[in-house]
């Protein structure tokens, strides 16, 4: 089984601006979906339990506005992270596969 208790927190951030105030919930989404990615790749898989931290601030001068996105993971290493979707405390989540769902969908 997989040892994930007192693994060390690792921060992956983006921050940057946004012109518009109507794709705001859009590019959070994607950004989230973004920086789950990067953590996949490099081994990592998010604590489901500590959600994103996106923060915004209106910048009134330049008329956008600036925000600032955090998630954090646990290395779990690069070959886990194909069936693990995340740690929610310390419990392994795996991702729900497309396989089963196909031979419950047969079996109804």
């Amino acid at each position: 089984m997989l040892n994930i208790h007192h693994k060390p927190l690792k921060r992956f951030g983006l921050d940057g601006v946004i012109y518009s105030d109507s794709v705001m919930i859009r590019l959070k989404q994607e950004y989230i979906r973004l920086l789950k990615t990067e953590m996949q790749i490099l081994g990592y898989v998010p604590r489901l339990d500590i959600d994103p931290d996106f923060t915004i601030e209106y910048n009134v001068e330049k008329k956008y506005f600036e925000f600032e996105l955090s998630i954090y993971g646990i290395f779990v290493g690069k070959k886990k992270t194909e069936w693990i979707m995340g740690i929610d405390g310390t419990k392994v989540v795996p991702i729900q596969s497309s396989r089963s769902r196909e031979f419950s969908s047969e079996a109804a």
